[in-house]
């Protein structure tokens, strides 16, 4: 699960009980650590934690000097994991430094209030945030449904520097880059992080058999939203999906012209057919491609050896009105994953869940999915 689903039961709890809490937040890392910035803490006053800001070598140091370090205020930290750098206990090892902000809930009440929202709505978020100076913990956010500042940045309700800060914001979202920036309050210079969250991944599994359920699993563990769909309604349970954030049943013969509005697909999310049917294939194919390019999901993954695939494509061109010609064809399997899944020599349920999941994750982040061993080395022989 994300950082965000560990903290948000304990945040609810302690809102609810109007009691404070400290939030440690990753600002900055200079060298190796195991979390980047962004990486959150949540901390209750009868010493339990949720989400993590490393490895396991910060959380307890952070939680011990938290409460009185954030007395007066919000503070950023420095925390060092070098072997002969700090006094954390045997020496941690990470090779980094992590600078970490620490508040109380009256300034990070607002921003888990906005985390909250863009997570549950899907949608990403940018967030400018002060780092220095007077306005400590200030922030502005950026977001799909947030308005947009005026051409100008004359608003009368906003001071100059929260202005800017604003601007920092919304640039960073057009930009879907994070940044580190400053504004000048109070004539100076304060130093400005813009964080920038891509919106919550959705994982859409068409099948509901038995060979699914380790993939929605593990989808969830990695904080995705998961929806099954099927036409099997019986299969298509939230009993047999527990973890599932919807189970939708499917009348397949009525995709694509009228699919179901349970079927909230962003551009974002990946699709992986495993019907085991081919007639449900090909109905989930011609909904998914009738979508305009930039609306479908960014994998689209599909059990079988592609010459199924080739010929589902076909008859998904038919159901859509189209001549089924070899170049369509070949236009559409460019960005199908026919077969879906990475070569790691996978031969059961779960095992295959890994190798598809881990091929959504390098898509969608454009990684490279090499042994981190051997992209260091090229990374060496690039930057000599």
């Amino acid at each position: 699960m994300t950082d965000f689903e560990h903290i948000l039961p304990l945040w609810r709890e302690l809102e609810s009980a109007g009691a404070d809490y400290v939030l440690a937040t990753v600002v900055e890392v200079q060298g190796s650590s195991y979390r980047r910035p962004g990486a959150r803490m949540l901390l209750a006053p009868d010493g339990r934690r949720a989400g993590t800001v490393s490895g396991g070598c910060l959380e307890a140091e952070v939680t011990k000097k938290a409460w009185w370090l954030t007395e007066r205020g919000p503070v950023v930290e420095r925390y060092s994991t070098l072997e002969d750098d700090g006094d954390l206990p045997y020496g941690s090892g990470c090779g980094g430094v992590v600078f970490i902000l620490l508040e109380r809930s009256a300034t990070a009440r607002p921003l888990l209030e906005t985390l909250h929202k863009a997570w549950s709505a899907r949608e990403p978020l940018a967030i400018a945030t002060i780092l220095s100076g007077s306005q400590i913990a200030h922030r502005m956010f950026a977001g799909p449904t947030l308005p947009a500042p005026a051409p100008d940045f004359a608003s009368p309700r906003l001071k100059p520097w929260q202005l800017d800060l604003q601007q920092l914001a919304f640039a960073a979202f057009d930009d879907r880059k994070p940044r580190d920036e400053s504004v000048v309050v109070d004539g100076t210079a304060a130093r400005v992080w813009v964080d920038y969250r891509s919106a919550r991944p959705g994982l859409w599994i068409f099948g509901a058999g038995d060979d699914t359920r380790p993939l929605h699993k593990m989808a969830r563990e990695l904080g995705w939203f998961v929806a099954v769909a099927d036409g099997r309604t019986h299969l298509c349970t939230p009993a047999r999906f527990p973890l599932a954030d919807a189970a939708v049943p499917l009348v397949t013969a009525d995709l694509p012209a009228a699919p179901p509005a349970e079927l909230d697909l962003h551009s974002g999310d990946a699709a992986i057919l495993a019907t085991h049917s081919y007639e449900q294939d090909t109905h989930i194919l011609a909904f998914l491609l009738a979508r305009p390019p930039h609306q479908r999901p960014g994998y689209i993954g599909i059990l079988g050896p592609q010459r199924r695939t080739r010929e589902a494509l076909g008859d998904a061109a038919r159901l859509l009105g189209l001549t089924p010609t070899t170049k369509l064809v070949d236009e559409w399997l460019e960005g199908i994953n026919g077969p879906t899944g990475l070569d790691l020599g996978a031969d059961t349920s779960a095992s295959i869940a890994l190798s598809i999941l881990a091929e959504v994750q390098k898509s969608l982040t454009a990684a490279s999915a090499l042994p981190l061993k051997k992209l260091r080395a090229i990374r060496s022989v690039t930057a000599g």
